[in-house]
């Protein structure tokens, strides 16, 4: 089973990608940014990171998963040395759950505002 999942945004259909794509148990979620209705929310690395886990968190609800099925992270950040504030919102969320993570250093994206972006995979257990 193959179920795609979309935010409306206007670059999914221009780029050729989905918010989200479930294959059987595993839901796998596109790179997502600070984006909100009125742009970019958030100036530090701390506000993006929690911002961007509350859209995510969503995401995963309405493909009927949740944060503890997330079973890999990858953010990525525009300033490595910042990983700390990166990583206490992440640590919020994922403390308890662990995980995997990956922390990548980026160029600058489309957005100079753009601070973070958060991939994540989650998986549920075969029932």
């Amino acid at each position: 089973m193959r179920k795609t999942f979309g935010s409306g945004s206007s670059w999914e259909q221009t780029l050729g990608y989905s918010r989200a794509v479930q294959v059987d148990n595993t839901l796998y979620i596109s790179a997502t940014a600070a984006s909100g209705d009125n742009g970019i929310e958030g100036e530090d690395f701390y506000s993006q990171t929690k911002f961007i886990l509350e859209k995510l968190g969503a995401v995963l609800a309405e493909a009927g998963f949740a944060y503890e099925d997330v079973v890999q992270s990858k953010l990525y950040l525009t300033d490595i040395s910042k990983w700390e504030d990166a990583g206490r919102a992440h640590g919020e969320v994922f403390g308890e759950i662990r995980p995997t993570l990956s922390l990548v250093h980026v160029l600058p994206f489309l957005d100079p505002k753009m601070l973070v972006e958060i991939e994540l995979v989650a998986q549920k257990s075969a029932s």
